[in-house]
Protein backbone atom coordinates (compact mmCIF):
# COMPACT_ATOMS: atom_id res chain seq x y z
CA UNK A 1 0.00 0.00 0.00
CA UNK A 2 0.63 3.79 -0.58
CA UNK A 3 -0.61 6.71 1.28
CA UNK A 4 0.01 10.02 -0.42
CA UNK A 5 -0.98 13.13 1.15
CA UNK A 6 -1.10 16.55 -0.84
CA UNK A 7 -0.55 20.21 0.32
CA UNK A 8 -0.10 23.39 -1.05
CA UNK A 9 -3.90 24.62 -2.73
CA UNK A 10 -5.05 27.51 -2.38
CA UNK A 11 -6.77 30.53 -4.14
CA UNK A 12 -4.23 32.63 -6.65
CA UNK A 13 -5.45 35.39 -9.38
CA UNK A 14 -5.05 35.15 -12.61
CA UNK A 15 -0.74 34.87 -13.52
CA UNK A 16 -0.18 33.76 -10.56
CA UNK A 17 1.68 30.73 -9.73
CA UNK A 18 1.47 27.81 -6.67
CA UNK A 19 2.97 25.01 -6.04
CA UNK A 20 1.48 21.81 -4.33
CA UNK A 21 3.10 19.00 -3.33
CA UNK A 22 2.46 15.56 -2.57
CA UNK A 23 4.53 13.32 0.65
CA UNK A 24 4.51 9.45 -0.04
CA UNK A 25 5.17 7.07 2.32
CA UNK A 26 4.46 3.24 2.83
CA UNK A 27 5.60 0.62 -0.17
CA UNK A 28 6.88 3.07 -1.91
CA UNK A 29 9.68 1.35 -3.55
CA UNK A 30 6.72 -0.48 -5.62
CA UNK A 31 5.80 2.75 -7.48
CA UNK A 32 6.84 3.33 -11.34
CA UNK A 33 4.88 6.14 -12.36
CA UNK A 34 3.18 9.10 -10.70
CA UNK A 35 1.34 12.31 -11.41
CA UNK A 36 -0.85 14.72 -10.87
CA UNK A 37 -4.76 14.68 -12.28
CA UNK A 38 -7.33 17.30 -11.79
CA UNK A 39 -11.06 17.48 -11.92
CA UNK A 40 -13.00 21.00 -12.19
CA UNK A 41 -17.08 20.82 -11.58
CA UNK A 42 -19.05 18.98 -13.56
CA UNK A 43 -15.71 17.69 -15.29
CA UNK A 44 -14.05 14.05 -15.90
CA UNK A 45 -11.39 13.90 -13.87
CA UNK A 46 -8.00 14.73 -16.37
CA UNK A 47 -4.39 13.51 -15.95
CA UNK A 48 -2.12 16.80 -16.21
CA UNK A 49 1.51 15.75 -15.96
CA UNK A 50 3.13 12.64 -14.78
CA UNK A 51 6.88 11.20 -14.54
CA UNK A 52 8.06 7.61 -14.88
CA UNK A 53 10.34 6.60 -11.66
CA UNK A 54 11.99 3.58 -13.96
CA UNK A 55 13.04 6.49 -17.04
CA UNK A 56 12.48 9.59 -15.89
CA UNK A 57 10.11 10.50 -18.89
CA UNK A 58 7.88 13.03 -18.23
CA UNK A 59 4.92 13.95 -19.81
CA UNK A 60 2.35 16.90 -19.40
CA UNK A 61 -0.88 18.13 -20.94
CA UNK A 62 -0.91 20.27 -23.80
CA UNK A 63 -2.70 22.86 -21.90
CA UNK A 64 -0.49 23.45 -19.26
CA UNK A 65 3.09 22.59 -20.90
CA UNK A 66 5.75 25.72 -20.35
CA UNK A 67 3.39 26.83 -17.03
CA UNK A 68 3.49 23.79 -14.98
CA UNK A 69 6.70 22.05 -13.76
CA UNK A 70 6.55 18.40 -12.01
CA UNK A 71 9.59 17.43 -10.41
CA UNK A 72 10.45 14.39 -7.28
CA UNK A 73 12.54 14.30 -4.13
CA UNK A 74 13.65 10.81 -4.55
CA UNK A 75 15.18 11.14 -1.03
CA UNK A 76 12.01 12.64 0.75
CA UNK A 77 9.12 10.87 -1.53
CA UNK A 78 7.73 13.97 -2.49
CA UNK A 79 6.30 14.98 -5.79
CA UNK A 80 5.45 18.53 -6.81
CA UNK A 81 3.83 20.62 -8.89
CA UNK A 82 5.21 23.93 -9.72
CA UNK A 83 2.17 25.64 -11.30
CA UNK A 84 3.26 29.45 -13.15
CA UNK A 85 0.74 31.22 -15.49
CA UNK A 86 -2.30 29.84 -14.02
CA UNK A 87 -5.30 30.81 -15.59
CA UNK A 88 -8.83 30.53 -14.47
CA UNK A 89 -9.63 27.48 -16.48
CA UNK A 90 -6.62 25.81 -14.19
CA UNK A 91 -9.42 25.81 -11.14
CA UNK A 92 -9.43 22.62 -9.98
CA UNK A 93 -9.16 19.61 -7.34
CA UNK A 94 -5.56 18.37 -7.71
CA UNK A 95 -5.06 15.07 -7.27
CA UNK A 96 -1.63 13.25 -6.49
CA UNK A 97 -1.59 9.36 -8.05
CA UNK A 98 0.97 6.62 -8.07
CA UNK A 99 0.79 3.34 -9.60
CA UNK A 100 2.94 -0.11 -10.21
CA UNK A 101 1.91 0.07 -13.83
CA UNK A 102 3.78 2.76 -16.08
CA UNK A 103 1.20 5.16 -17.85
CA UNK A 104 1.60 8.98 -19.00
CA UNK A 105 -0.74 11.52 -18.03
CA UNK A 106 -2.08 12.43 -21.51
CA UNK A 107 -3.45 8.91 -22.67
CA UNK A 108 -4.17 7.05 -19.20
CA UNK A 109 -7.71 6.28 -18.73
CA UNK A 110 -8.64 7.04 -15.36
CA UNK A 111 -10.99 3.70 -14.45
CA UNK A 112 -11.42 2.17 -10.93
CA UNK A 113 -7.63 0.77 -9.81
CA UNK A 114 -5.71 3.20 -11.96
CA UNK A 115 -4.26 4.97 -10.73
CA UNK A 116 -3.37 2.53 -8.43
CA UNK A 117 -3.22 5.03 -5.63
CA UNK A 118 -4.68 8.76 -5.01
CA UNK A 119 -4.31 11.19 -2.31
CA UNK A 120 -6.94 13.01 -1.05
CA UNK A 121 -6.68 16.06 -3.39
CA UNK A 122 -5.91 19.85 -2.50
CA UNK A 123 -7.85 22.98 -4.34
CA UNK A 124 -6.57 25.17 -6.54
CA UNK A 125 -8.56 28.04 -7.83
CA UNK A 126 -7.80 31.00 -9.90
CA UNK A 127 -9.50 33.75 -9.93
CA UNK A 128 -9.86 36.40 -13.10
Amino acid sequence: QVQLVESGGGSVQAGGSLRISCAASGYTSSTKCMGWFRQGPGKEREGVTSIDIVTGFIDYLDSVKGRFTISRDNDKNILYLQMNGLEPEDTSMYYCAADRARWVAESVVVSPGRPEYWGQGTQVTVSS
